[in-house]
């Protein structure tokens, strides 16, 4: 039984209130490397940019950093944040969008490029954005991690 090949390039998000850490990865999934920082203007603004973006990089999906919460809060989170964020992107960009845990992404990024010896810039966004990538092509990949469920556009209800 063969395997079935890998679809493309996915591009990897990091969210953030004010800046936006955007990755992308080879079409064989095999390594994801930063790509830029999106700063936040509004949302119809950063939503036609990354939409540009996938265009641009020639991406089939996107995979969004999803920030766990501790079990049994009952407050609003920063993962409602960003599930809502991630299904109005959906809605309004061409490919299918997935939610990836993302713990720990920023200080892995900072403990990355302290390893390669790179000053640490004023914002490792991009390069948490590919560690959220490359640890979901790893799982992909390496684990047999099946593909997540795309995220519902806003608006739409899951069958």
């Amino acid at each position: 039984m063969s395997e079935r090949p890998f679809p493309g390039r996915l591009l990897g998000v990091d969210h953030g209130l004010r800046i936006i850490g955007l990755a992308v990865c080879d079409p064989t999934g095999l390594i994801a490397r930063p790509l830029c920082l999106l700063r936040r203007t509004s949302r119809r603004a950063d939503f036609a940019a990354i939409a540009r973006i996938i265009a641009e990089q020639s991406a089939v999906a996107a995979v969004i950093g999803l920030p766990l919460s501790p079990p049994h809060v009952a407050a609003h989170t920063q993962a409602d944040t960003v599930r809502l964020w991630a299904s109005r992107l959906a809605a309004a960009i061409p490919v299918p969008v997935y939610l990836w845990n993302e713990r720990h992404s920023s200080q892995e990024a900072a403990d990355l490029l302290a390893e390669a010896g790179h000053s640490q810039p004023e914002r490792v966004d991009a390069v948490a954005a590919a560690v959220i990538l490359q640890s979901f092509l790893d799982a992909l990949r390496d684990e047999g991690v099946p593909w997540p469920e795309p995220v519902a556009p806003a608006g739409e209800e899951r069958a």
